[in-house]
């Protein structure tokens, strides 16, 4: 379907999205410890300005996928790309903790409207058999950008103004948009196949031996995206709370991040190479054996360690994940079954950061936050397991056939 030159282009390009995608969503965490003071903010007022960009996000992602679907990937794209560098700028303009929170709703509404778009695209741009090492090479982006927005500021001066960072995630967006329109390529080719304007959103996810698989990925989505979104916005704070001086949180992102590119590549090829049931499975099982580790660990070097390896695990299958979802949905409803997925998942990223600032509110000590997350990856773990059980719509459609 698509020329080798268009394959590499379109990856190229859904790596950079990911990577300012990336940059935003860890300039947040990263920013945090400024943020907060200046505002006057307590732990769970920082849990809601964590967790308002995820609730744009599930539903920018509910409609990107659904609206991609019918007017083509690439048009809701660029429209997302454009909507969250606005408003990744106007963070860096807001003046109260309202605006913030608005600010960061709108930004969030793009960030969801992109996300299923490059699910989809993955599926659709390379051969099914490297399904999951492209969605790992266009979503490594966002550990990589996470990464370059804690080694941004480690470059900063140490007084820098956290507002530095927003301006140039949201400035950068903004830059590639013309590159996205010169050179995406459309992969949501019409035809026969692709004309069921008439299916629901509920047959599309439920329908015709789905139910099972839908549910199973909503199952491993949510507890992943709630520990994801957890570390992604309270591992510097987490890390501060264990007795390490300041300076040294941002290594600790910085280390999750690019611990996850290499684990996200490296699980992406391992399950286009032997399926997708041992290599995620294996990765949950290690990433609980990560978090036991690193809820009883104070050591700098060690933290540093073990928040590379949990970033290796838990991103590692996340990414792999996503480009396992989509082919459980015929390509007509890819974009609305890869939506769904994402939406429920970030109602998972939702509640990681609120639940995190209400324990911390609580009294629950960083160790404690930490173990807490211990059960929601083994849901995961399971939930793969049962996933890997499940036909495809390849497989279906190959059984079916006379």
């Amino acid at each position: 379907m698509s020329t080798r030159g268009n394959i590499a282009t379109g990856v190229g390009l859904c790596f950079l999205v990911a990577v300012l995608e990336g940059f935003d969503i860890q300039a947040m965490g990263v920013a945090a410890p400024r943020i907060a003071p200046q505002f006057g903010l307590d732990a769970q007022q920082m849990g809601w300005v964590f967790s308002i960009s995820n609730i744009g996000l599930v539903i920018g992602a509910s409609l990107g996928g659904w609206l991609a679907d019918r007017s083509g990937r690439k048009p809701v794209l660029l429209a997302a790309v454009a909507l969250f560098g606005c408003f990744t700028v106007s963070t860096a303009l807001a003046g109260n903790y309202n605006a913030l929170l608005a600010m960061r709703f709108c930004a969030g509404l793009g960030f969801g409207a992109a996300l299923p778009n490059m699910m989809a695209i993955a599926a659709e741009i390379g051969r099914p058999e490297k399904a999951a090492s492209t969605a790992a090479a266009m979503f490594c982006g966002m550990p990589f950008g996470g990464g370059l927005a804690a080694l941004t500021t480690q470059v900063l001066p140490a007084d820098f103004d956290w507002r530095t960072l927003f301006l140039i995630g949201g400035t950068l967006p903004i830059l590639l948009i013309p590159a996205l329109l010169r050179w995406m390529p459309e992969t949501l080719v019409r035809g026969a196949s692709t004309r069921r304007e008439g299916t629901s959103v509920f047959h599309a996810l439920l329908g015709e031996g789905r139910a099972i698989p839908t549910l199973l990925l909503w199952v491993a989505f949510f507890p992943t995206l709630l520990i994801l979104y957890l570390f992604l916005n309270w591992l510097p704070t987490l890390v501060i709370a264990k007795g390490l001086e300041r300076a040294v949180a941002p290594q600790a992102s910085l280390a999750f991040n690019f611990g996850s590119v290499a684990g996200a590549l490296l699980c992406g090829w391992l399950v286009d190479r032997f399926r997708f049931r041992w290599p995620l499975t294996l990765a949950y099982a290690f990433l609980i054996a990560t978090l036991v580790m690193l809820s009883a660990s104070n050591g700098h070097a060690m933290l540093i360690a073990l928040s590379a390896a949990v970033g290796f695990c838990l991103l590692g299958a996340n990414y792999a994940l996503y480009g396992v979802a989509p082919a459980y949905y015929p390509l007509a409803i890819r974009g609305t079954g890869s939506g769904a997925s994402i939406a429920v998942g970030r109602v998972g990223s939702i509640v990681g950061p609120l639940l995190a600032g209400m324990l911390i509110r609580g009294g629950t000590s960083a160790a404690g936050v930490v173990q807490y997350m211990i059960p929601f990856a083994a849901v995961s773990c399971v939930a793969v397991f049962a996933l890997s059980f499940r036909s495809t719509a390849s497989e279906r459609e190959r059984t079916s056939a006379p």
